[in-house]
């Protein structure tokens, strides 16, 4: 089963590297599997250092890129509508999420039914952010998954699998990837949670910025939860006779 790696980056030249070379080690020499960055529009050299690691031994990475940013769920949709594999594991580009667990997510999900929705998810046990990150990341969590119902506590993990066909599936939108439980459970889907390791950030700056979300979040929320309600999943009996 072939498996995609995609990566949404913007501005993170200096973890660019380091992320492709323990993407690599993880993997070792399974012919398996690929990774597709995709620039979300970087103003630094992000772009031009991705081609030339592809230009220079690193065969296995593809690299897209936006002109301008349209978001992290914009940049992981593009990786996943480009991607060959039938598994997708995303995670983050600044280097903290760590390719060291994803056997740990892939084990996981090749213990569920072939062919049925489901998203195993990381949990960031021990983060090591900012107590004033973590209390923020902690509240909009326990929010989330009260009113959700989604099963997962890290929902901000970058750090997850799915099939190719369950997320090409779901109602896009602008943040989605922060509520990808919730609306992969909403098609009848499985939700695992698998701890993982979480690094302190080594190069390049953080995008997080609680203000700036919270307006959003509460408005992507209800957008979710109008759709959990609003679902219906029909079953069809067949008429066998007309079947004939």
């Amino acid at each position: 089963m072939k498996i995609s790696v995609v990566i949404p980056a913007k501005n993170e030249e200096g973890n660019l590297k380091p992320l492709v070379d323990e993407i690599y080690r993880t993997f070792d020499d399974d012919s398996s599997y690929e990774i597709i960055y995709v620039d979300d529009g970087s103003t630094d050299n992000t772009y031009q250092k991705l081609l030339y690691l592809h230009a220079n031994g690193y065969q296995r990475l593809k690299v897209l890129k936006h002109r301008c940013s349209v978001g992290q769920s914009g940049a992981i949709w593009t990786g996943v509508s480009y991607a060959k594999g039938e598994l997708i594991v995303t995670l983050d580009a600044d280097g903290q999420n760590d390719p060291a667990d994803i056997p740990s997510l892939l084990a996981e999900a090749y213990q569920l039914p072939v062919g049925s929705n489901f998203c195993v998810a990381g949990y960031r046990k021990n983060r090591k952010d900012t107590t004033w990150k973590c209390l923020q990341s902690k509240l909009a969590n326990a929010v989330r998954s009260r009113i959700l119902g989604d099963d997962t506590p890290d929902t901000g993990c970058g750090l997850k699998v799915f099939p190719r066909t369950t997320f090409l599936s779901l109602p896009y939108f602008d943040h989605m990837h922060r509520f990808l439980p919730a609306l992969i459970r909403r098609q009848g889907g499985l939700i695992k949670v698998v701890s993982v390791n979480h690094r302190e950030r080594q190069f390049g700056k953080s995008k997080y910025n609680m203000l700036g979300r919270l307006g959003v979040g509460l408005v992507d929320m209800a957008g979710v939860l109008w759709l959990q309600k609003r679902n219906k999943r029909i079953t069809a009996i067949p008429d066998n006779e007309n079947l004939r």
